[in-house]
């Protein structure tokens, strides 16, 4: 027999964690860092595409600089699976359209939510949140 492996983490990436990463601010980006250099797949929903594009004052380079960073990740499309399990979670937590969203991709993914909101996000039953 082998010696065990530890097994990596797989993580869904809140909005703000993307923002956090990219600005490279205080122990947020390195929470964040950890999970873009491990091994485990990175999931982003199309939500947060749609969230950090539609900045209004996003420069053209800081666009750039999101479309290269989301090139790495797995974007996960809104289905009709996505679309009813963040229905589900609108209607059970009250929390808006886009937090359900990302909520129901972590869920679809299996993975871990990596937030700072993490008040709204820990009371979805079945979803893992980490705090970065």
């Amino acid at each position: 027999m082998g010696a065990a492996r530890e097994v990596a983490a797989v993580y869904t990436l809140d909005t703000n964690a993307v923002i956090y990463y990219l600005k490279g601010e205080f122990a947020s980006a390195s929470a964040a860092r950890e999970v873009f250099e491990g091994d485990a797949p990175v999931y982003v929903s199309v939500i947060t595409q749609l969230e950090l594009l539609s900045f209004p004052s996003l420069t053209d380079a800081e666009a750039s600089r999101i479309e290269e960073l989301l090139a790495t990740i797995a974007l996960i499309p809104v289905d009709s699976q996505i679309a009813r399990l963040a229905a589900g979670v609108r209607r059970a937590y009250r929390i808006g359209v886009s937090d359900s969203v990302i909520a129901a991709t972590a869920l679809f993914t299996g993975s871990t939510l990596l937030t700072r909101n993490v008040r709204d996000f820990m009371k979805v039953k079945g979803l893992s949140v980490r705090r970065m």
